[in-house]
């Protein structure tokens, strides 16, 4: 289903980011965003062509769909049926409403009809989430919340992140995964486990000396007495060196006894499918209620180091976690107490896992738990500026980063990776990055820029580029400029590549922007550039054709590029 969810989608984008264009003129009281859940699901359930709406069809949407899926009913209740109306009148009006449709007029109608039942289903659904959460505590976050810090990570200097390849190396030398492994391996092929302990005590007494574990002096269960042990066991799970068999058996993967991999990206996938086995280093009690008010502890460890630039005083993070534990739950402070030192089992736990490292009275992150907590803090949707090392980073990433960067920003990060590269190596990196996706076009044109500025050092970069079609109208240009004998002149179709390029850039940037790209030109100019910028094999022609027919404040020059944009369509 997730699969025909996301073909569905993929069809529909293009047509709804018309609607919304279409929206700001036509309908401006209306909210666009609700139309999408209601378009992917008529698609998915009822009709395969975007353009077929029948009367039935849009009731049972309403009706019996949209209440099972809708995640704001509130919205819904105000604003679905005016949308879904707008949406049906732009198909109309655009000669999107297929002949196998019911007229606009009975659509319409149905809207009516159907409006007082779908009001009541979204205030039966509001209701419900009211009953819902009365009878639910407030949710109050843990140590390990990350929620409360988020201003705070986005405040953040630049994190520099350290290259895979060193990560790797750090990676293969993390002692958990190590006994992991060991554990995984002495489990071997079908080993059958119990259901009150997987172990027996004799088994036990065999795995901790397969992981290199003491045995603890116990009158008990020995299977009760080994916490670590079986936290080892959950992380070889996590890694998929352990996976479940039939009939209460487990087994060890085929490839487990060959950690560590010689991949470093095989490596670091590893390491990430571990990464969440932090949380077992949170103390565990003997009463449950004492260990939930310490649950998060370790996550509240990496988040306090992080924000303290990558290390704090011992006692002072300790401090800092039993007020913040207190704070959050009425028994934090008997918590703390009972736990002797609750910091022990936090810190050997991520010691092991590769992520800090203890020094006399203080603790630091290392480069590889740096990777882990920014990853952890992602996994929350928590905005922190990081990025790759400049001397790792390719020229795909500086060019990817860049486009997101203000101009002053992006220029800084330019100049740092240009300085540890030869310009001619530089230019001809630049221009590969810019060549692996055709449809890309600020990639492209950010490298042609700033490969512009290298002179003849790039004249090479730039004869080689003359190979790829989305680059050979800057590399001509630019091969001109420098006066390089032999270099071909720019064609009058290099010229329109540039134009589309830069049109599909401003397009990007909103509205206003595109408009404003068009006017630049003038109606005279713009429609002899419509009467032949169709012929182009640019990725975007279409789609821009398309949006200049809508957008356009000039009738004639709307109707020349849909006139261009049949033609287009026609040549494809």
């Amino acid at each position: 289903m997730t699969d025909r969810i996301e073909v569905a989608a993929t069809e529909l984008r293009p047509l709804l980011e018309e609607f919304i264009i279409w929206a700001r003129d036509n309908a401006p009281e209306s909210d666009p965003e609700l139309v999408g859940p209601a378009a992917l699901w008529h698609r998915l359930a009822f009709s395969q062509d975007l353009g077929t709406w029948k009367r039935a069809d849009l009731r049972n949407l309403l009706l019996d769909r949209m209440p099972k899926v809708v995640e704001d009913p509130d919205a819904a209740a105000d604003g679905m049926l005016p949308a879904v109306d707008a949406y049906l009148t732009f198909l109309s009006q655009t000669g999107r409403l297929t002949e196998g449709s019911d007229s606009l007029s009975d659509l319409q109608a149905e809207l009516d009809d159907v409006e007082d039942d779908f009001v009541e289903l979204m205030e039966d659904l509001l209701d419900d989430d009211a009953e819902g959460d009365d009878d639910e505590e407030e949710e109050i976050g843990d140590l390990g919340d990350f929620e409360p810090f988020a201003d705070a990570l986005a405040d953040l200097d630049t994190i520099r992140l350290r290259p895979d390849s060193e990560l790797a190396t750090a990676a293969r030398e993390v002692p958990l995964i190590a006994q992991a492994r060991d554990l995984a391996v002495w489990v071997g092929s079908g080993r059958r486990v119990g259901e009150q302990t997987l172990l027996s005590d004799d088994e036990v007494a065999e795995a901790l000396t397969a992981v290199g574990l003491p045995r603890p002096e116990t009158e008990g269960s020995l299977a009760e007495a080994v916490p670590q042990l079986w936290n080892v066991w959950n992380l070889a799970v996590d890694l998929e060196f352990l996976e479940p068999g039939d009939a209460n058996t487990v087994g060890v993967q085929d490839d487990t006894s060959e950690w560590p991999f010689d991949d470093d990206e095989d490596v670091l996938d590893a390491w990430m499918l571990g990464l969440h086995s932090v949380d077992y280093g949170d103390p565990e009690l003997a009463d449950e209620d004492l260990t939930m008010a310490l649950a998060g502890l370790t996550r509240g460890v990496l988040v306090r180091l992080l924000l303290g630039g990558g290390s704090r005083d011992l006692a002072e993070l300790g401090q800092e976690l039993s007020e913040a534990a207190a704070e959050l739950d009425e028994l934090g402070a008997d918590a703390w107490e009972a736990a002797g030192d609750p910091l022990a089992g936090a810190l050997a736990w991520l010691t092991g896992y590769g992520m800090v490292e203890v020094t006399g009275q203080t603790v630091s992150l290392t480069p590889l738990g740096t990777e882990g907590v920014v990853h952890l803090v992602d996994d929350s949707d928590i905005e922190v500026d990081a990025r790759p090392a400049i001397e790792s980073m390719s020229a795909h990433e500086l060019l990817a980063l860049s486009a997101e960067l203000p101009e002053e920003e992006a220029d800084s990060e330019f100049a740092d990776w240009m300085r540890l590269r030869e310009p001619g190596k530089a230019a001809e990196e630049l221009l590969e990055a810019a060549a692996q996706d055709e449809s890309d076009a600020l990639i492209r044109v950010q490298a042609a820029s700033v490969v512009g500025t290298l002179g003849e050092a790039a004249i090479p970069a730039w004869q080689e580029a003359l190979k790829q079609s989305s680059l050979r109208p800057y590399a001509a240009t630019h091969l001109s400029q420098l006066q390089v004998e032999g270099a071909p002149e720019p064609t009058q179709d290099d010229t329109h590549w540039l134009i589309l390029d830069m049109w599909t850039i401003s397009a990007g940037l909103g509205r206003s922007e595109f408009i404003g790209s068009l006017r630049d030109i003038g109606p005279e100019l713009l429609n002899n550039l419509l009467e032949v910028i169709w012929k182009i094999p640019h990725a975007h022609v279409e789609e821009l054709l398309d949006l200049i027919s809508q957008v356009h404040p000039d009738k004639q020059v709307a109707k020349a590029a849909r006139r261009a944009l049949f033609k287009a369509r026609s040549n494809s």
